[in-house]
């Protein structure tokens, strides 16, 4: 290619296309004019850039074609205009649809922890296998209260919201492969389960649920969302219905993820409860109360917001433009 005779020879082409798209109105005719010239400009840049490489007419061309393709596709939504929908409309959404299943979590979590209790606080030998008499009454006695004072409030805060969000994220990112959200239930309901009996075992069972009490109302709550939300995607795959599989995943991985990121904020309301609230020496009813408060905002949030969202035929999911086209259409 003489890429000189070339350009000498669409150079009106491509100066009338850059006109169109500087225009700020256009008539029907200037529209129809402007794809016609976007879609002989774009075969033009592939031929030049197949045979020239990166050029500056080229270049000068590529620009002309992104100020076109603006007029007709318009331009990304401004990021500070979506947050009022997500928190509003998209996120509430989303946690609405997981209530029944979070409330199936919060119930088999709570079962399989009662039941390692009974059976650790039962069995002497399941006890020693948990550590040796004196590590033991060091957990019961000491470590179980100073874990929430051991460092300061801010740093503590910190450690705890990040490792809770961590988990949320990995329960619904890593949930379709059906067996990470169980196992993360069967360890967390593990770990209530035997740090209970041995609180229990030396007299120490109101300490374990005072000290629980205040930010695990919240915190396991959110756990639990996270774990719902892993296994109805995990759903989506398995029983997509009418859908294809690939857009139930679309669809409800796009959703629920929303969850992921609107746990970060709970979490982080959690983590604030146990590192300025729960080791702090305030009576009891009034520490409890404040997890009570969390708690009941988070529910009122899910699904009193979520249902009104819900009803208003919101699903969590992006906007069908935010989506793009799920099916391949022929002309």
């Amino acid at each position: 290619m003489d890429l000189d005779a070339y350009t000498a020879a669409h150079r009106a082409d491509w100066d009338r296309l850059t006109e169109l798209g500087a225009r700020r109105e256009l008539s029907g005719a200037q529209s129809d004019e402007l794809i016609e010239r976007y879609q002989a400009g774009a075969t033009q840049l592939s031929a030049i850039k197949s045979t020239a490489g990166s050029t500056l007419e080229g270049d000068r061309l590529s620009v002309g074609l992104s100020r076109a393709r603006l007029r007709f596709t318009g331009v990304n939504a401004n990021v500070l205009a979506q947050i009022p929908r997500f928190f509003v409309a998209q996120l509430p959404a989303a946690l609405y649809r997981l209530r029944w299943l979070t409330l199936v979590v919060a119930v088999v979590t709570f079962l399989v922890a009662g039941l390692y209790a009974v059976w650790a606080y039962n069995d002497p030998e399941v006890l020693a296998n948990l550590g040796t008499e004196t590590q033991l009454a060091q957990l019961a006695n000491e470590d179980f209260v100073g874990y929430y004072s051991a460092n300061p409030a801010a740093s503590f805060t910190g450690f705890v919201w990040t490792n809770n969000a961590w988990i949320a994220a990995q329960c619904i990112a890593f949930g379709i492969t059906g067996v990470y959200v169980p196992f993360i239930i069967l360890q967390n309901a593990m770990s209530l389960g035997t740090t209970a009996a041995i609180m229990f075992a030396y007299d120490k069972g109101d300490v374990f649920f005072l000290y629980i009490a205040p930010h695990g109302l919240l915190e396991l709550t959110a756990i639990f969302v996270a774990a719902a939300g892993g296994l109805l995607i995990f759903w989506a795959w398995i029983a997509p219905g009418a859908r294809t599989r690939g857009q139930a995943l679309a669809e409800d991985g796009r959703a629920l993820f929303t969850v992921a990121i609107g746990l970060v904020f709970v979490l982080l309301v959690s983590g604030t409860i146990e590192g300025f609230v729960t080791p702090q020496a305030w009576p009891w009813p009034i520490k409890i109360g404040i997890g009570a408060v969390a708690l009941g905002a988070f529910l009122t949030y899910m699904i009193g917001v979520g249902g009104r969202a819900t009803r208003a035929g919101e699903t969590g999911d992006l906007s069908e433009f935010e989506a793009g086209s799920t099916r391949i259409y022929a002309a």
